[in-house]
């Protein structure tokens, strides 16, 4: 038993498993799970901790916590019942077993085209027929451009898509954009926007079907506190 008094998990149980991404989605979403009562065991904050499942407050519950592709894979094949993921992943992957029925306002940003400064004023996006573009994200860029009857040749990389331009692997890249610091640091500039992004409550479409009430339990309270804390902000605004 932990100092919170929670029972470890265990193989075999049936315990619902919720799956939460890694880095920045992750300290903004647990307040919002705080709020809810779910509060995990001590070593999912020991930064030391091997641990890859933890207990919760609440016995009918674990966490995992995985990079932030991996949530929609986990929730997709029924690993985990659960989870968030940005709509920028629900985008690339279009999993038909993932139901997304909850925006929670959280990890805002952009997916945009991006270019290097010195080229910027002398694109013109509607003489665009065949595009070299770097991208974590090429399903995405491929729909973006095909509806525009536009070729996009893409080069996958998992991370630094900043680099591609500054070496010479091509001129654009497409990628997410919060405040524009990254790209500014390269010398890059944002040219197009694709879509808005934020992280959503997601959901295995089968488990809910056979887990109907507990699962419709936990979406109904996110939604609470999605909108009790929407109202907060309103208030402090108007205040």
């Amino acid at each position: 038993m932990t100092a919170l008094g929670i029972d470890p998990p265990q193989i075999g149980t049936e315990r619902l498993v919720m799956a939460l991404p890694n880095g920045r989605i992750l300290g903004e979403v647990m307040p919002l799970l705080r709020r809810i009562g779910i509060v995990p065991e001590p070593a999912f904050n020991d930064p030391q901790s091997r641990q890859l499942r933890f207990a919760t407050a609440d016995p009918r519950l674990d966490l995992i916590r995985v990079r932030s592709f991996d949530v929609a894979t986990f929730v997709a094949f029924g690993a985990a019942q659960l989870g968030v993921a940005g709509n920028d992943v629900l985008m690339e992957f279009d999993y038909s077993e993932i139901y997304a029925p909850l925006d929670l306002d959280v990890g805002h940003c952009r997916m945009a085209v991006a270019v290097p400064a010195d080229w910027a004023q002398s694109e013109d996006p509607r003489s665009w027929s065949h595009l070299r573009i770097a991208t974590k994200y090429p399903e995405i860029t491929r729909r973006h451009f095909a509806e525009r009857g536009v070729q996009a040749e893409c080069i996958k990389l998992n991370g630094a898509i900043e680099l591609a331009p500054l070496l010479g692997v091509c001129r654009h890249i497409v990628d997410l954009v919060q405040t524009g610091a990254t790209l500014k640091a390269n010398g890059l500039v944002e040219l197009e926007r694709i879509a808005d992004i934020s992280s959503r409550l997601i959901v295995n479409r089968p488990a809910l079907k056979t887990r109907p009430e507990e699962i419709g339990q936990w979406i109904e309270r996110f939604r609470a506190a999605v909108g009790d804390r929407g109202r907060q902000r309103a208030e402090a605004a108007q205040g």
